[in-house]
């Protein structure tokens, strides 16, 4: 069994796509945009092509003129460098819960003729690693007829399932260029008074589940009193780092992968891909394992915190479009949310502001039309704002409508009141 790649140029690699196939692009920060720029400049020898991915980084070239052509967008989440595309009809979202993503491909409802990722470099056992995007890329490349691969000597090597061996690779291309790293902003006021409230909901021996941006890391600012923290979750960023290194997170309370960071993505800084590098700390699995309820549930105080676009009255959550218009995707909210839920001293927190940034209330009396309902009023429990916190759960209609407008900007708590009246008499 060979145990060096089989290297050649980028235009190379791409020569094996051919019209009318289904190629499937690794995300976040793994996206592998050599690739995928070298394949766009075959858009005249090429039609019907379709790219399917969950979140990618870059600026999606095969989305935008003349490229798009010859290719077609698939998106199982909308990142801001498809939108557009999504939403003028020159790319389509398919909307499904990233613990069942895998099932698109193991169940042959979509089969893959080819997979594009991004890897570290060979062992010297031969195997390569898939960095910090396992998600749907291990089920990916499983299936796919044919695997493209960047190798990357600036991808952290990761422990857990995200593997691949050379011979698994048909064509690689040599690049060196740095990780996908955003660039931080300061956290708002508004963020800052969400992020307390919520970390006032974290008990100590809790297992997290967070995303990327603001809120997320405001909270793991505030918790740094806390104990025997652990980490299940689709993904994390830096705001895990100090907490780990000080010895707050812990993961001694879990009982799935006790003392193990586990995720299925990643996305930071360079000291975040540096403290992930060969760490085996942390367990990179695929998000048919970080993402299932039935795992997720038999942690402890599992914490989940995700956010909204809005919330009705009745405490409908829709987190993934702006009335018609589609600006994320389903994700992961729901497998949290209920895992959450069901875990033996869970909590299961939406935070937002009051606000959108034109100053609009978040919190309303019906959501917008065309709205999806991402976590339907069934399953909401907590819900945050920069003015407190109110728990629904056993709550009914009018007394979840009260709640709510307790939490609202008071500037539309009385238009928000009139419209509870005219709703539930209230």
């Amino acid at each position: 069994m060979k145990n060096e790649p089989h290297i050649v140029s980028a235009s190379e690699a791409v020569a094996v796509v051919k019209s009318g196939q289904r190629i499937f692009i690794q995300g976040a920060a793994m996206t592998p945009n050599i690739l995928i720029n070298a394949l766009c400049e075959r858009y005249t020898e090429l039609q019907d092509v379709e790219i399917l991915h969950i979140h990618t980084e870059g600026e999606a070239k095969y989305t935008e003129a003349p490229y798009h052509q010859a290719f077609r967008c698939n998106s199982c989440f909308v990142g801001s460098n498809v939108r557009q595309a999504v939403n003028t009809g020159y790319g389509d979202y398919i909307p499904i819960f990233l613990s069942e993503a895998h099932l698109l491909f193991r169940k042959n409802i979509l089969p893959l003729d080819i997979a594009f990722i991004q890897v570290s470099p060979p062992d010297r056992h031969g195997y390569c690693s898939l960095g910090v995007s396992v998600d749907i890329t291990l089920p990916a490349i499983q299936t796919a007829k044919k695997v493209i691969a960047q190798v990357n000597p600036l991808v952290p090597r990761t422990h857990g399932d995200g593997i691949i061996h050379v011979s698994k690779i048909d064509a690689a291309v040599e690049v060196n260029t740095p990780m996908h790293s955003p660039v931080p902003s300061a956290p708002t006021e508004i963020e800052l008074k969400i992020g307390k409230n919520v970390a006032a909901l974290v008990e100590d021996g809790a297992t997290l589940q967070m995303g990327i941006g603001g809120i997320p890391n405001v909270v793991l600012a505030n918790l740094s009193n806390h104990k025997r923290l652990g980490i299940h979750t689709e993904m994390f960023s830096d705001g895990i780092l100090a907490l780990v290194k000080n010895g707050v997170i812990t993961g001694e309370d879990k009982m799935v992968k006790t003392g193990k960071l586990v995720t299925c993505f990643a996305v930071g800084s360079p000291e975040l891909y540096n403290f992930i590098d060969d760490n085996p700390l942390i367990h990179f699995k695929e998000a048919a394992y970080t993402n299932d309820t039935a795992i997720i549930r038999r942690n402890p105080k599992v914490t989940a915190i995700n956010s909204a676009i809005e919330i009705d009255l009745t405490g409908q959550v829709c987190a993934d479009t702006i009335g018609k218009y589609q600006y994320s995707g389903v994700g992961g909210q729901m497998d949290f949310i209920r895992g959450a839920s069901l875990s033996e001293g869970g909590k299961a927190i939406i935070a937002m502001p009051s606000v959108t940034t034109k100053g609009a209330s978040k919190i309303v009396v019906n959501l917008k039309e065309g709205a999806g309902v991402t976590t339907t009023r069934a399953h909401v429990h907590y819900i945050a704002t920069e003015y407190g916190i109110v728990d629904l759960y056993g709550k009914n209609l009018r007394q979840r409508a009260k709640a709510l407008i307790s939490i609202a900007h008071p500037r539309h708590r009385e238009q928000l009141e009139k419209d509870a009246f005219e709703c539930f008499r209230l």
